[in-house]
């Protein structure tokens, strides 16, 4: 019998990350190394390629990131170590060896000013430091390591960690009404969807290099998002809609970063799900964790 394939996992206890530990029970044809930030820096360029010597796995995943976004804003250098410069470190090791590389991005390399949904090869131009590191470990990424590929991503959520739909449920339960924005447009994703498209994509076969966009279906506001938050866990809480202008942030936020999927979806045969679908098993979750 064959030896198993390893998958080793950056940023384990982040939300994607959780999602792959869970999922990665189920997927008993591979070991599972699971590191997180305290095991491995990434802030040590030193350590991470040793890391990827000792355990030469036959996949990495690289779910760590500087997630930060207003944060980033003062602290610059450290959203560029960690989304861009380890980053570039990571995908030279896995060239070096061998091993196949997938890096996660974020919709936020775009600048929110067009109304329909953007393809992998549209024009970046983030508007945020948290975006502009993004982007740049995206092109360190590819440089590096042409063989790479990157799944940009949005709006993202789970069981784990902090995100909008714990945060709006927490609100819901403590206050008698909220205002949510109501003039970005973009798409939620559920991470536990997330990491069984990635682990879709260790699967195949027919390895394509390249940038994919993954969300869930539907295009909403955030104010959207969180009615139906609302509606799914019963509350009586009023969620009233308000603009980007009434909630200054240190970080500009793009306006509308729907992303197409069809690449991905082509490509890879992967399923999409209806973001309230999508929300709905997430809720029950996250409902049942409290009972």
């Amino acid at each position: 019998m064959a030896d198993k394939q390893t998958i080793l996992v950056t940023g384990s206890n982040g939300q994607l990350g959780s999602e792959l530990k869970y999922l990665s029970a189920q997927f008993t044809a591979y070991n599972f190394v699971f590191l997180t930030r305290s095991e491995l820096s990434l802030n040590d360029d030193h350590a991470i390629a040793k890391t990827i010597e000792r355990h030469k796995p036959s996949f990495v995943i690289n779910c760590a990131a500087y997630t930060a976004v207003d944060k980033a804003e003062s602290e610059k250098e450290e959203a560029f170590q960690i989304n861009a410069k380890a980053v570039g470190t990571l995908a030279k090791a896995c060239a070096q060896y061998g091993i196949k590389f997938i890096h996660i991005s974020t919709d936020y390399v775009f600048d929110g000013t067009r109304k329909t949904p953007l393809k992998e090869d549209d024009a970046v131009n983030p508007i945020n430091v948290y975006g502009e590191s993004k982007r740049a470990g995206e092109e360190a990424a590819l440089q590096n390591n042409p063989a790479a590929i990157i799944i940009r991503t949005s709006w993202v959520y789970s069981f784990y960690g902090k995100n909008f739909v714990k945060t709006m449920m927490r609100l819901m339960n403590e206050k008698e009404r909220i205002n949510v924005v109501a003039d970005q447009w973009g798409s939620p994703t559920y991470a536990a969807d997330l990491a069984e498209a990635v682990l879709q994509i260790v699967q195949s076969p027919n390895w394509q290099p390249g940038i994919y966009h993954f969300s869930n279906e539907g295009v909403i506001t955030w104010f959207d998002f969180a009615k139906e938050i609302a509606a799914q866990i019963h509350t009586n809480c009023v969620v009233q809609p308000t603009t980007t202008d009434s909630f200054p942030t240190p970080a500009k936020r793009p306006l509308y970063s729907v992303m197409s999927k069809e690449k991905v979806q082509k490509q890879y045969g992967i399923v999409l799900r209806d973001w309230k679908e999508s929300l709905r098993r997430c809720v029950q979750k996250l409902s049942a964790s409290v009972q």
